[in-house]
């Protein structure tokens, strides 16, 4: 070596020593560079490797100056990256860690895959007042954490995420339909994005390749919630692969500029082989920014888990949603705000009654008119508050109408009547109980409803749907709503299930206790209504009575000035897709 630099590099000087028994004197440098010592001194944790490496360290420490660095480069396998902790940082170093992107790009085009490279930087201080501890995964600034087993989970998270890069750079996901990343920032205990990388089947040659910014507020449409949505997405887009990127609503983002400088690194490792431009790949959305998405409330509910209240923008409006987080795809209530000026002339924000968020409402109310008469006080009972929503439109739609919601969890009592506006008196009041238990209570009494409706989700998610839960649908359950009905009352069920066998044994066991049953599936939903009556009906009977109550249902909502109500329920498709059983 000293004869190859000789003459380019006459003062490099090359010298035979053990360093882990250095003869320099103490704090002779002022930096330390390891191009790969530590990681050939310490193949793995054994109690004799690790006594060499107390020895290097401390060699280091001695022959450092104060305000010198040891930069070493290593690939951080862990038992070394908790050594280099367990050391440094209680030793006075300031400790930081970076990723040397350039390193593995290199490596990747040169090799065809990488893994990740880091540049260790320990800084020595002869005092420190406290452990400092950094790390730049990404470009732009380091970030401080608080422990060093925030540090450790960043850094095997980095390396975990490189594996799954890496087999996404070499192979097609096609076969498997698409995969999934929580981005963290270090740290971090929620992810600050989530990343579905999609390819198309069957594509060869230079591959085209964009990600795709979902605005807040969006990641719960049909199209980027499920496998189905985000496929029809990949189609529309037009490129071989696309990472579709949903904001989660745990953080802030400030423009859509800076969602996609801090996107940018992790896009560009998610890329095929053999793509057109790295360099330019293109970031889509629905529009120029990343959307608005207001936090109006954190709960936590006994039955259901924590859940936010949010408001976001979309087409033009705003609006006021329900999302428990064990689900966060899902949109458990939503409602939409609109202008309203108070008894002092000042405009606040209300939730518009005449706005169902759920197709599925609109056809219970359907029901609930075929049997009420408005202009006396009839009743009826609705299992399930949730938001309020379909509580909200009956009561505003048929003045005279009596409401009973059974609700078990005390938790959407306070959502639905603080934050979605539904107003307890003489017509609406709120029962919190089991309902179950509720219903075979009236079903011992004199009471007698027009109606009974079945709006609850379920929590397991093992049986194959998810609403009503299952023990809703007992038999003994079944009989005791039948004995809560009037004579031509009606008991109106949402089922939600994709298990068609298991859809039909619920309409065999309620055809077991009901007379006669109309069933109504919601075009491009899962959800079907299903209305039963203890009296016989054929089906003629059926269409008429639900003719007549869609017809009706308009002027009723019309005449109520509740102008954003959904005229355009067509009742010719209603009727297409009504199947009755007897």
């Amino acid at each position: 070596m000293r004869d190859i630099n000789n003459g380019t590099r006459p003062d490099l000087i090359y010298e035979h020593m053990d360093a882990t028994k250095m003869t320099y004197p103490d704090e002779k440098f002022s930096v330390i560079l390891d191009k790969g010592t530590l990681d050939a001194l310490m193949p793995d944790a054994k109690e004799t490797t690790v006594s060499i490496i107390d020895k290097y360290f401390k060699e280091i420490t001695r022959v450092l100056r104060n305000g010198g660095r040891y930069i070493c480069i290593s690939l951080l396998q862990e038992h070394i990256l908790r050594k280099l902790l367990s050391y440094f940082p209680v030793s006075g170093f300031m400790f930081r860690i970076t990723r040397c992107h350039e390193a593995e790009s290199k490596a990747r085009v040169e090799e065809g895959s990488s893994v990740p490279v880091f540049v260790i930087i320990a800084t020595k201080f002869n005092k420190l007042s406290q452990t400092v501890l950094e790390i730049a995964l990404v470009d732009g600034p380091p970030e401080r954490l608080s422990t060093t087993d925030d540090m450790i989970s960043a850094v095997l998270s980095a390396q975990q995420s490189a594996l799954v890069c890496n087999s996404l750079y070499k192979r097609s996901v096609a076969d498997v339909g698409e995969v999934s990343l929580d981005l963290h920032r270090p740290g971090d205990e929620h992810p600050r994005y989530t990343v579905y990388v999609l390819d198309q089947p069957r594509t060869h040659g230079a591959k085209t390749y964009a990600a795709f910014i979902v605005p807040q507020g969006k990641e719960t449409d049909w199209l980027f919630s499920t496998k189905e949505g985000r496929q029809q997405v990949l189609k529309s887009a037009q490129r071989d692969r696309l990472a579709i990127v949903t904001l989660r609503r745990e953080h802030k983002f400030e423009n859509w500029d800076a969602v996609k400088a801090e996107l940018e690194d992790c896009v560009r490792n998610l890329a095929p082989a053999g793509l057109c431009d790295k360099n330019d790949i293109p970031f889509l959305s629905l529009g120029s920014d990343v959307g608005v998405r207001t936090v109006c409330y954190e709960g936590k509910s006994d039955i259901s888990g924590p859940f936010v209240i949010e408001e976001v923008k979309k087409d033009n409006h705003e609006f006021r949603r329900l999302i428990f987080l064990n689900n966060p795809y899902v949109i458990q209530s939503e409602a939409r705000l609109k202008e309203a000026k108070s008894r002092r002339g000042k405009t606040k924000k209300i939730v518009d009654p005449g706005f169902l968020a759920c197709e599925h409402h609109i056809h219970m109310s359907a029901g609930v008119n075929a049997v009420i008469d408005t202009k006396i006080q009839d009743e009826i009972m609705i299992i399930g508050l949730g938001g309020g929503g379909l509580c909200l439109f009956l009561h505003h739609c048929f003045p005279k109408l009596k409401i009973t919601a059974v609700e078990i969890d005390n938790a959407m009592l306070k959502v639905a009547t603080e934050y979605f506006n539904v107003i307890l008196d003489d017509r609406m009041k709120v029962e919190i109980a089991d309902g179950i238990r509720y219903i075979k209570d009236v079903a011992i009494s004199e009471t007698k409803y027009k109606a009974i409706l079945f709006d609850i989700d379920s929590k397991d998610t093992t049986i194959g749907m998810s609403c009503p839960p299952k023990q809703f649908l007992e038999i003994s359950v079944l009989k005791a709503v039948a004995a809560c009905l009037t004579k031509d009352g009606l008991f109106i069920l949402n089922l939600v299930s994709r298990d068609k066998s298991l859809k039909q044994k619920v309409k065999d066991d309620l055809k077991s206790v009901f007379q006669s049953i109309a069933c109504h599936a919601i075009q491009d939903e899962v959800n079907e209504i299903v209305m039963c009556s203890i009296e016989k009906h054929n089906p003629k009977e059926w269409r008429n009575k639900l003719r007549l109550a869609v017809i009706d249902l308009n002027k009723q909502a019309a005449a109520r000035k509740l102008s954003s109500f959904k005229e355009a329920f067509d009742v010719s498709t209603l009727l297409e897709s009504l199947s009755t059983e007897s």
